[in-house]
């Protein structure tokens, strides 16, 4: 039986306003352990059918989401503090990701031929049981979705622990593949602290672990799932640069900006978090960008009108607040924001940036601009890179050759010209260096759990 610490209570709370919306009881390992058999057992019959049959359920799933679209973005807003317009699109997202797995899955999964001279081989792709997927609150449907989809369509089946501070979202999540038809032990919310969440690593039936957290999480997962010879994929912290180089379009690079570092209120891994300005056009760029920053007024993340909304709760504003204070006391100056008002963080610009301070080697997980001004593309290019993280980053330039020579040098597992660093379907994401590996969505995110089997028929006569 999985072997778990004292239990705990999961709690949904509103952090724009401290209010406790919903309680959970976390999981006994009895619950736990009947919901892993279950797993198990129904991965025998869902690898038994068809693709027709698998992308009408997750074809269901995405009509449902669409159904569903206000009362989805709702939970979220209410339980992580997401703008309800930034809430919206997330469901639109996911959604879309079970209709590209429904309409291309098995077009990926198809066997290819390998030949030689002596013979013919086949690989095919073959699911191979419980894939686990620990989920961060940031995007509580996106996450879960781009690994439940590709690997329902495969024919594994999911087991998702989210994050903690989201039950209601975790809950309505897999109630929606419930409604779609996904069998009884296909996919499983596992209501579980993050103390417990290692205990599921060490079952025999689980086969892979997919993973989007913290760098510490992530290593300690990757630990746990080494030990027991288990795939993991790994999407961790990022600094992304955001570079604008002298030619760029400033009326459009500063609307991406805006979106770039508040959507979601920054609490996003492949935010706009280093931004790279050519000297030449620096200075323009942040008077206009400290009066946008200026300009907006925090409120209700579900009143429309609202500037800004808070961080996910007020533990994770005064680890902020603690990253913009002590940068500042290293030398920072703050060109605007830099106050906290309960989980509130106002949206805040810093400059001059000290060699140590937090601001230059930690990631800052909301609306905090670190502002790096260089000399040229080639000194851009060098800070750029200048990090332990490569998730993503973009470059903007009205010259998109020059943007994709400069995309091509930058460490990162994506990089776009003229469009913050994002997120697609049919486009596969994932970081380098303590960003992570491995990859997720497109045709790479449904390989990843995959067996690749090798079938070699060689003539009967035939000797090595």
């Amino acid at each position: 039986m999985t072997t778990m610490t004292t239990r705990s209570t999961l709690k949904s709370i509103n952090p724009y306003n401290g209010e406790l919306l919903k309680e959970y009881a976390e999981m006994t390992p009895e619950e736990v352990e009947i919901a892993i058999a279950r797993a198990d057992e129904a991965y025998r019959a869902w690898r038994e059918t068809s693709f027709d049959e698998r992308a009408k359920i997750l074809r269901r799933a995405a009509e449902i989401m669409r159904e569903r679209r206000e009362e989805l973005a709702t939970i979220m807003t209410l339980e992580m503090g997401k703008k309800i317009e930034d809430a919206r699109p997330e469901i639109d997202l996911s959604a879309r990701i079970f209709d590209y797995y429904a309409d291309e899955g098995e077009r990926i999964l198809s066997p290819k031929e390998y030949n030689t001279a002596e013979g013919k081989g086949t690989l095919i792709n073959q699911p191979t049981g419980i894939v686990y997927g620990i989920q961060p609150w940031n995007f509580p449907f996106y996450q879960p979705a781009r690994v439940a989809a590709p690997q329902l369509m495969a024919g594994n089946v999911v087991l998702t622990k989210h994050a903690s501070n989201v039950p209601q979202s975790a809950e309505a999540f897999d109630q929606v593949l419930r409604d779609a038809g996904v069998p009884e032990g296909v996919h499983t919310n596992l209501q579980l602290s993050a103390r417990n969440a290692g205990s599921i690593i060490d079952d025999d039936r689980v086969v892979g672990v997919a993973f989007t957290g913290s760098n510490r999480g992530g290593a300690a997962v990757a630990e746990q799932a080494g030990r027991n010879v288990k795939k993991t994929v790994m999407e961790l912290g990022g600094v992304d640069p955001f570079i604008v180089l002298e030619d760029a379009d400033l009326d459009a690079t500063l609307e991406r900006f805006r979106f770039g570092k508040l959507h979601a209120t920054g609490q996003i891994c492949i935010a706009a978090k280093r931004i790279i300005l050519v000297e030449s056009i620096a200075q323009e760029f942040l008077d206009r960008a400290s009066a946008m920053f200026s300009a907006l007024e925090p409120g209700d993340p579900l009143d429309e009108s609202s500037g800004y909304g808070p961080v996910c709760n007020e533990k994770a504003a005064i680890e902020l607040e603690r990253q913009i204070n002590e940068s500042v006391e290293a030398g920072a100056k703050v060109l605007v924001g830099g106050k906290r008002d309960g989980a509130f963080i106002q949206p805040t610009i810093l400059t001059d940036i000290p060699e140590g301070s937090p601001a230059d080697t930690e990631e800052l997980f909301g609306p905090v601009a670190i502002v790096h001004i260089v000399k040229d593309e080639e000194e851009a290019v060098r800070v750029a890179n200048d990090s332990d993280f490569g998730l993503g980053g973009s470059v903007h330039t009205n010259d998109l050759e020059r943007g994709r020579r400069v995309a091509e040098r930058i460490e990162s597992g994506t990089c776009f010209v003229n469009q913050i660093s994002w997120t697609y379907a049919s486009m596969p994401m994932g970081g380098v260096k303590k960003s992570g590996y491995g990859r997720e969505l497109a045709d790479l995110g449904i390989m990843e759990f995959m067996n690749q089997k090798l079938i070699c028929v060689f003539d009967k006569d035939h000797v090595i």
